[in-house]
């Protein structure tokens, strides 16, 4: 038996490491969500080793096993100087090879070309089977089968074909028709070897810390960058494609359309030297996650040329809107001839013409790549809507980050503006969520054939229409515990957030913990407001008090917003209770919790909010949802996409789903859905406050005053008001006999 376990049995070392080890602290070694059972092995093993090596082992890279031998000899000095030296030996040795190495490579490097060994389609089938990638050709099956036996196809096979009729295909056999199997990116070093991207671009993505590519860049990137060196029997497309990716929250997403994106823009300096223009656009549905990206893209093109702005006010990305004259730009007042004097009038003009230069002067953005929301582009393509969208034929790649949010019904109409605007012929687009439901799959395929027969594109030319899926399909992040709460009324939801704020020694060991920081979300901003309220005083002056806590809503304004979200990254900031405005895209590493305060209106809501936690592959926290007793109608859908989602980790721990809790939810009506997707529980909507009925608006308040206090405050404020009544009355005077009052004369 090892003696070093047997002399720390009694520390109870992991206990401790892990007692103080935070959920989404720290960096995950490996980003990857789903992984072969090797590398699961491989990855404990890695866990058990840094659990001893942060208890109190000094993390040393020359450490020497024999100083755990504590019943063995020690090696002599002689033996270990002798070791030492032939190592010092070796050490000099490797690097003067390496230097070598590296002289000859540098001299050669721009006339070899490495040899790129392609896999076998086993390999290939078995690496995306492990990560849970499917790709999926989106087109008619006859385009597909026309594709595939149109390049070798001989005469007499195609005679057989057309004297047979073609059977029925079954939907397994449909699907698999449909399935594509390309070689994955399984390193970021294949970026510049197989794929040719900017030596700058490719040396950016190292000093960044990423060395393993996630299942969505695996997938992606060789779609999108294409195997320029690869042979004509390549499996990996070369032609250009459309893309419709749905992975989840965390998963690397942002990256996969930056660096294709980046690369492009780079060759496109590289075939036009001296020209800058939008070469694509990237539309995100918040001003949040417009800035997040341009972050995260400034990163990467460094050193490249390549410049990445967000859209802001005032901002002019095109010559000239809807082609407007001078005329209509000047004041209604310079039109009339005969108001004012003739010096007046010259005045006016003058003053108008130099607002004109201004807009005039405010030269169109040099910028390569936009980020934009989709309203903001708009106003900026139609003059705030007063003229027609203004064309950007510039354009050639169009990303939508949350497509289905910017495809749903509220933004539908502003982000077809910006699609239509891109009038480039080899416009290709992608699609990024994390849920993409097939209405939008249908939608995005008319509007392409409608656009492709608006600009009489050939449908020689036309690229397919690829859809990336990884994992199960709108489903949440396999990493995080869930935990559904019944708390019945308001009052017992508010109670439950404060103990998760204050767990006490009565909570069981495997009930939920909250740890700092975490994000709340409520379904208005007036229930975030009154919550922040009252949840502003529960953490003690000397933790920090009301300053650790905040609220952020879209009625803020854009510097609150920005600060807060700052605070928050820097650790200033523990608590932010929001709404919807932050339950997409934003990426917030280090958080350890969300609760759902108010019940999310759809399932992909729910995917969307928890997903801010365990992201890039680490430790999920906790995602809490409270609900009350007007809130068991609309809960079974989100029962259901935890229960798959744990069935997805797998494992023996306790379910927070019952089997029994999903048959005696009820089942909620398409109708239903859709109410609740538009308007949320009708109880906690804004407009429930202006309704007659009191007793709705009571039920969904948020307050920790019990019923006789609130009773004792209405006798007082009765009492205050009906004094105020009395003294605006004229008193009379006393009677002279000094008789009894008879009360006020009428």
């Amino acid at each position: 038996m090892d003696a070093f376990k047997l002399l720390t049995r009694s520390t109870k070392l992991k206990t401790t490491a892990a007692s103080n080890r935070l959920p989404s602290a720290g960096k995950a070694a490996n980003p990857q969500l789903f992984r072969s059972a090797q590398e699961d092995h491989d990855s404990r093993k890695r866990k058990r080793d840094e659990d001893y090596e942060d208890v109190g082992q000094e993390s040393d890279n020359d450490f020497d096993a024999t100083q755990l031998a504590l019943f063995g000899t020690k090696p002599t000095a002689s033996a270990k100087d002798t070791s030492s030296k032939e190592s010092k030996k070796s050490k000099k040795a490797k690097s003067k090879q390496r230097s070598s190495t590296e002289i000859a490579g540098d001299e050669s490097n721009s006339d070899r070309e490495e040899p790129v060994t392609e896999m076998e389609e086993s390999e290939r089938r078995s690496i995306m089977k492990t990560h849970k990638i499917k790709i999926s050709d989106l087109r008619d099956l006859e385009e597909i089968q026309a594709g595939k036996t149109g390049e070798d196809s001989d005469k007499k096979k195609q005679k057989k074909k057309k004297k047979r009729k073609e059977p029925v295909l079954s939907k397994k056999k449909q699907k698999e028709a449909r399935r594509l199997y390309p070689e994955p990116l399984t390193s970021f070093q294949d970026l510049h070897k197989k794929y040719r991207i900017s030596k700058r671009l490719a040396a950016n993505i190292t000093e960044q810390g990423f060395s393993m590519p996630t299942e969505v860049q695996m997938g992606s990137l060789p779609l999108l960058l294409g195997n320029s060196s690869a042979s004509k029997e390549s499996s990996t497309p070369k032609q250009d494609v459309d893309l419709l990716v749905v992975a989840p929250t965390g998963s690397g997403k942002t990256l996969a359309f930056l660096i294709p994106l980046i690369n492009d823009t780079v060759q496109y300096h590289h075939d036009h030297p001296g020209q800058r223009e939008i070469h694509s656009v990237v539309v995100a549905p918040t001003k949040e996650l417009v800035g997040q990206i341009v972050n995260e893209g400034r990163k990467l093109a460094v050193g490249t040329g390549v410049k990445i702005t967000a859209m802001k006010k005032g901002m002019r990305v095109v010559d000239s809107i809807g082609g407007d004259d001078e005329e209509e730009d000047l004041p209604d007042e310079e039109n009339s001839s005969n108001s004012g004097s003739e010096s007046e009038s010259v005045d006016e003009k003058d003053a108008a013409s130099k607002s004109k230069d201004k807009t005039a002067n405010t030269t169109v953005t040099k910028s390569d790549i936009l980020v934009t929301t989709p309203l903001a582009l708009v106003n900026a393509l139609s003059g705030k809507k007063k003229k027609g969208v203004s064309p950007m034929p510039s354009v050639q790649r169009l990303v939508l980050d949350e497509a289905d949010v910017l495809l749903d019904p509220l933004f539908r109409e502003q982000t077809s503006g910006v699609w239509n605007a891109c009038t480039n012929p080899q416009l290709r687009i992608s699609l990024w969520s994390a849920t993409m439901g097939s209405n939008i799959e249908e939608l995005t395929k008319t509007t392409i054939k409608e656009r492709h027969e608006s600009l009489a594109v050939d449908a020689v030319s036309t690229t397919p229409l690829l859809r990336v899926v990884i994992g199960l399909k709108d489903s949440a992040v396999p990493n995080i515990k869930h935990k559904l709460v019944y708390a019945a009324t308001e009052q017992g939801k508010l109670l439950g957030l404060r103990q998760l704020l204050r767990p006490t020694a009565a909570i069981a060991p495997n009930e939920a913990r909250l740890r700092p920081p975490f994000l709340v979300f409520t379904q208005t901003i007036p229930r975030a407001v009154a919550l922040h309220s009252e949840l502003l005083y529960d953490i003690p002056p000397e933790a920090g008090g009301s300053s650790r806590i905040a609220v952020l809503h879209s009625d803020l304004s854009e510097t609150r917003r920005s600060d807060i979200m700052k605070g928050f990254r820097k650790g200033e900031i523990w608590i932010i209770i929001t709404t919807d405005l932050l339950a997409r895209g934003v990426d917030f590493r280090g958080i350890n919790g969300v609760v759902n305060y108010d019940i999310p209106t759809s399932s992909a809501a729910y995917v969307h909010r928890v997903g801010r936690t365990g992201r890039a592959g680490r430790e999920g926290g906790v995602a809490v949802t409270f609900y009350t007793k007007e809130d068991i109608p609309y809960v079974k859908s989100i029962a259901n996409l935890i229960h798959t989602s744990e069935k997805l980790q797998g494992g023996t721990d306790e379910k927070s789903v019952q089997k029994w809790l999903l048959d005696a939810l009820p089942d909620l009506s398409k109708k239903d859905k859709q109410e609740l997707k538009r308007h949320g529980v009708k109880a906690r909507a804004a407009s429930a406050k202006l309704r007659s009925d009191g007793k709705e608006v009571r039920k969904s308040r948020i307050s920790t005053k019990s019923g006789y206090d609130r009773k004792m405050e209405n006798k007082k404020k009765s009492t205050i008001s009906a004094s105020l009544k009395r003294s605006q009355v004229p008193a009379t005077a006393a009677p002279e006999n000094g008789g009894d009052w008879e009360g006020i004369e009428e």
